[in-house]
């Protein structure tokens, strides 16, 4: 074992060891790429609650972060990313997006700009899918994109024709993916009493939109839909 690690993957490894044994992947860039992942959730959570200050201050500690991910690892990556010839593309395709994020929050304008910071969830892990690395994010964001087909098709299905039937499949698509949140989490988390707490809160969310549908009660379905994204924000926040 090389012992003279680069400062930065140092600095990775004593993090994981410190906080969550079992949480970290398996190689130093994606580790790094996770803990340049808690400033961009906090910028994506920040943008979203409208917070201008806050949005100021957590997307420069994302573009900071990031840079320092670029400085280390875009000329020359380690396996499993260093035969993907997109990699360095991608990471400079992360911070232009942040870039234009910084540029919208100083102009606040906070809802584009966490419509413009979507994409880099997006970037990053079609990455790690190019290089066939699964982290607990990719399985966050894959009920992060059911959560969206719910919210944005909920409300006129529940009014619609047959609607809360075609309503109940995309739930029961939700309830599957909220239960993979913590059947694929690291066992530092499924132990952790915060995290559990967050993932009741997003079962339970699910729960009342299903009980709604199944009472055929369209203002159940409806308050429902509007509790939804709340508690996963709040989990995406922390454990992301």
């Amino acid at each position: 074992m090389n012992i003279r690690l680069p400062m930065l993957e140092l600095a990775v490894a004593l993090s994981c060891v410190l906080t969550a044994p079992g949480v970290c992947a398996a190689d130093a860039i994606t580790d790094a790429m996770q803990a340049a992942y808690a400033p961009y959730r906090a910028a994506l959570f920040r943008t979203n609650s409208k917070a201008q200050a806050e949005s100021e201050k957590a997307i420069a500690d994302a573009q900071q972060s990031w840079q320092r991910l670029i400085s280390r690892f875009a000329a020359k990556p380690f396996a499993p990313y260093d035969r993907d010839a997109e990699f360095s593309a991608t990471l400079n395709a992360v911070n232009q997006v942040y870039a234009k994020a910084q540029q919208q929050i100083a102009k606040q304008q906070l809802s584009e700009a966490h419509e413009t910071l979507e994409a880099a969830r997006d970037l990053m892990a079609q990455l790690r899918q190019r290089n066939n690395v699964v982290i607990f994010s990719d399985h966050m964001n894959a009920y992060h994109a059911e959560m969206e087909h719910v919210l944005q098709q909920g409300a006129q299905l529940a009014s619609a024709p047959q609607g809360m039937m075609l309503l109940m499949a995309r739930a029961g698509v939700l309830e599957y993916l909220a239960g993979r949140l913590h059947s694929e989490a690291p066992a530092a988390w499924q132990a952790d009493a915060d995290f559990n707490a967050m993932h009741k809160a997003v079962q339970a969310s699910v729960v009342a939109l299903r009980s709604g549908l199944l009472s055929q009660d369209t203002s159940a379905v409806r308050q429902a839909l509007e509790k939804l994204k709340a508690p996963y924000s709040r989990m995406f926040l922390k454990f992301g």
